[in-house]
């Protein structure tokens, strides 16, 4: 049987105070939100200038993502969220990138894995727009979603006024179908046994005893996180997004396929950009499994330049 894995990347970046570098068109700032027990820590990356400027939250993907786009519990890194928030303040565009709750300097807001949920993280991204819009340095408010973090990222623009969002390998598919899709290539043992503790999950009932081999995947602390992730159905969200679309996908991304974008595409009235060479992480790469994989953990691999410049595009 294959080992089941969720593939994502290392490296905590931790700002801490104003940062300014006069070899730069930008400068980063410490931002944060404040909970009872403990605060989200991000970092404003700002271009310089007297004016005030276009600003987009940046959501992470699935997994133990800091605010760079790294996985820090793998030996992995590519910091193409960095890189992103690099290239928009490079064109005049601001950018609040975190580290998810419970992960990196935010890990005091999860104790107990049992203790998260899906809509923790969209009302994150929800306080982090509120936030936003009272800083009189931005006029505009974009969100953009990677991965999970476009699910993350509609549904929260379902809550709240911006100027556009960008879903950027966003899922097209309820993640408990789409769960079931990937195990199929799987043992089919694996997928018999998969299938009624999914159904179960989606009904709302925790799972007792999970078959060997999926012990790790149906975890019973993570549990309610499925729970509350299997009832968003990504095509019904996005089409209630009361703002202008930008769907971006990646030909050679191994994790989130050209029928997801052609799924949330045909949803709602929005530009969809297949984008050729583009992987997970957002770096050019064939599809060749290993070489693929190797990106994840390349930082000196630089951002393709058709994302970079149909996201600018779309936001100037």
């Amino acid at each position: 049987m294959k080992k089941i894995s969720i593939l994502m990347i290392l490296l905590l970046f931790l700002v801490t105070g104003c940062t300014k570098d006069n070899t730069k068109n930008f400068f980063l700032e410490s931002y944060q939100l404040e909970f009872e027990d403990g605060k989200l820590f991000g970092t404003l990356t700002i271009p310089k200038g007297d004016k005030p400027a276009p600003i987009a939250i940046l959501v992470p993907r699935a997994g133990a993502i800091d605010r760079d786009g790294n996985h820090i519990s793998k030996k992995e890194n590519s910091d193409s969220l960095k890189m992103v928030a690099e290239a928009l303040a490079n064109s005049g565009i601001a950018s609040i990138r975190y580290d998810k709750r419970g992960i990196g300097s935010s890990s005091s807001l999860v104790t107990h894995e049992s203790d998260l949920i899906f809509e923790d993280y969209i009302d994150d991204v929800v306080l982090w727009t509120e936030k936003i819009k009272s800083d009189e340095r931005f006029d505009k408010y974009y969100i953009i979603g990677h991965g999970e973090g476009a699910l993350v990222g509609a549904a929260a623009a379902n809550k709240v006024d911006i100027d556009g969002f960008i879903s950027i390998a966003g899922p097209g598919e309820a993640i408990d179908n789409k769960l079931i899709r990937l195990l199929k290539r799987e043992d089919p043992e694996v997928l018999s046994n998969s299938i009624p503790i999914i159904q179960e999950l989606k009904k709302g009932n925790m799972v007792s005893n999970p078959p060997v081999g999926l012990e790790y995947l149906f975890r019973q602390r993570a549990q309610p996180y499925l729970i509350s992730l299997f009832q968003y159905e990504p095509k019904s969200i996005v089409k209630n997004i009361d703002a202008p679309i930008l769907i971006l996908q990646g030909d050679n991304d191994l994790q989130t396929t050209l029928e997801d974008a052609s799924m949330l595409h045909g949803a709602v009235e929005s530009r969809l950009v297949i984008i050729e060479g583009m992987n997970h992480v957002l770096k050019d790469a064939s599809r060749d499994i290993d070489y693929n994989m190797e990106t994840y953990n390349n930082p000196s691999l630089p951002l393709n330049e058709e994302l970079k410049d149909e996201i600018i595009r779309f936001i100037r």
